[in-house]
Order: structure tokens, then C-alpha cells, then sequence
């Protein structure tokens, strides 16, 4: 039998994630995976030291960097000098990096929920009663807070290490899931209060052309993506956030054929990746 690759993937299977079971998704994930390569679990604080001994490097479930960013910067960097074969890529401009891009986006015309990260700027955000406040190094609500209109004054940093948004009253959240560029499936939580109880959502030819720009302005080539939205009570499509690192994707909450589909197209897109010659920058 041929050698087959070989494949890390990195998870911390006992990360206590609301709503979600990351131990659960990524244990089915490695033997779906199995068909394919010799698959070996990690976690994230330990890959760096074993990734120099795989042919591929899948970032799953890894719980939010802040919880390790210098391990994941070493990591991260020990990637790029080495040429190794990530998945997710390690260029993503989106919450890879920061939620700077919410700011960014909006002020190019994007349709974002409206962020300040400068106190000057706050007359820029519609009048709400209450106030979003969040770092932008944050993940998984870690640092959210909620802040009254009338509190609102001084919350942003000086040092502009705060984002803040008016609190949307929206219908509903989608989240629209990609591998590299291509589009799989999109989930809705019908209640706005219960985020994680998600349910099949019937995207539109306008729903996936607005998950599509963001996946364009990401311009990721290989790694999977997810698009988060809030239905306005206009109708209107906001984004949320673009998670382009390590996404949950809420397999159990899908039909087996779009399941099954969805590793298909996980296999052919780490294949792709593996076919590709290593490129060590400097």
C-alpha cells in the first residue's frame, strides 16, 4: 500500500465551549479523516513541537488564542519560516487577526453591524439603548460586556483595544460555511437568545452573494471559513464575524448526506493542499 499523508490535527478535545461539543465534533472529524490519512490528534499547545513530522496540519476545535496567544504566534511563525501545510492558511485577515476588519469593513461600505474602536467616532454608531463593548483580541464572548447608553462614555480605549456596536434587535443569526471557496451549507438559531440551537437554513442566491464578498475579501485559498450574519427586522443581512481560523461547524446539527458531503469536500481540499510544494518564507 502507498505511504499516505499524514495529518495533525489540533483540538483541545476538554475546552468548555457553550453550547457546543468540541471533543464530540473533532473525535467523529479524525475517523472520517481516516479513510484518507494517518490521522493524529494534538493540542494546541503542543503543535509546534509535533508539527514538523506531518505532512498536514488541520486546525480544528483549538479554543480561543487568547487563552495561548505567544504559543500560537510561535507556532504560527514556525509555520510560515518552514513552508508547512496549514489548514486553515495562516493569512486570514479576519479573526485570525483581530476583529480590526469589523471596523475596517465598515467604514469601506461593507454591510457590517456598524464598530467604533475610537472614542472620537462615537456619534458614528446609530442611537441604541444599549452598547455592544468587546476587545478586539477577544473570542467566544470572552471580555463582552453590555453597557447602558448613558455608561457608554470612556468604555472605548484610548489605546483602541476596544471595539464597541449598538445592540442589534435582529430576527435570527445565520452562519454560512465554507472549504476553501466553496459554499456547504448554512445554519440559522431561530431564537436570537439561544445561539447555539441551530437548525438547516434555506440559503438564498442573495444570502450567498453576501457570505461570498467576505470570502473573496479574505482572499484564504485553502481552510475553512465561517460566515456569521444577523437578520435585521428590515430584512437586511449584517455581518457578525468572519471566523476564519479554527470555526465550529456544527456537524451534528446537519442531515448525513450534507455531512457526508461536507467531509468529501474536506478530503478533495486537504488532498489539493498536499499536492502543493512547500514555500518557506523568509
Amino acid at each position: 500500500m502507498p505511504d499516505r499523508p499524514s495529518l495533525l490535527l489540533v483540538t483541545d478535545l476538554t475546552y468548555p465551549a457553550r453550547g457546543r461539543r468540541y471533543g464530540d465534533e473533532d473525535v467523529r472529524l479524525a475517523a472520517q479523516l481516516r479513510t484518507d490519512f494517518d490521522v493524529a490528534l494534538c493540542h494546541p499547545l503542543d503543535a509546534r513541537a509535533l508539527m514538523d513530522g506531518f505532512d498536514l496540519v488541520l486546525v480544528r476545535n483549538s479554543g480561543p488564542v487568547i487563552h495561548h496567544q505567544h504559543e500560537f504566534e510561535a507556532f504560527a511563525g514556525h509555520a510560515r519560516r518552514t513552508g508547512a501545510r496549514v489548514f486553515t492558511q495562516l493569512t486570514g485577515r479576519a479573526d485570525m487577526a483581530g476583529k480590526q476588519y469589523l471596523v475596517d469593513l465598515g467604514r469601506a461600505g461593507h454591510p457590517v453591524i456598524p464598530t467604533v474602536d475610537d472614542p472620537a467616532h462615537l456619534g458614528d454608531l446609530p442611537p441604541a439603548e444599549e452598547y455592544v463593548v468587546k476587545p478586539k483580541l477577544g473570542a467566544d464572548s470572552i471580555g463582552l460586556r453590555v453597557v447602558p447608553r448613558h455608561e457608554l462614555t470612556g468604555t472605548a480605549a484610548p489605546d483602541r483595544s476596544l471595539l464597541v456596536q449598538p445592540r442589534i434587535r435582529f430576527r435570527y443569526e445565520v452562519s454560512f460555511y465554507f472549504v476553501d471557496h466553496d459554499f456547504q451549507y448554512a445554519l440559522h438559531a431561530p431564537d436570537p437568545h439561544r445561539r447555539w440551537d441551530l437548525e438547516p437554513y434555506p440559503a438564498t442566491a442573495d444570502d450567498l452573494a453576501f457570505a461570498q464578498r467576505f470570502i473573496d475579501w479574505n482572499t484564504i485559498e485553502h481552510g475553512i471559513q465561517r460566515v456569521d450574519a444577523c437578520r435585521t427586522p428590515e430584512g437586511d443581512l449584517l455581518l457578525v464575524e468572519l471566523e476564519d481560523l479554527n470555526p465550529y461547524l456544527s456537524l451534528d446539527r446537519l442531515d448525513e448526506n450534507t455531512r457526508q458531503a461536507f467531509v468529501v469536500s474536506l478530503r478533495s481540499a486537504l488532498h489539493r493542499l498536499h499536492a502543493r510544494p512547500t514555500s518557506p518564507q523568509n
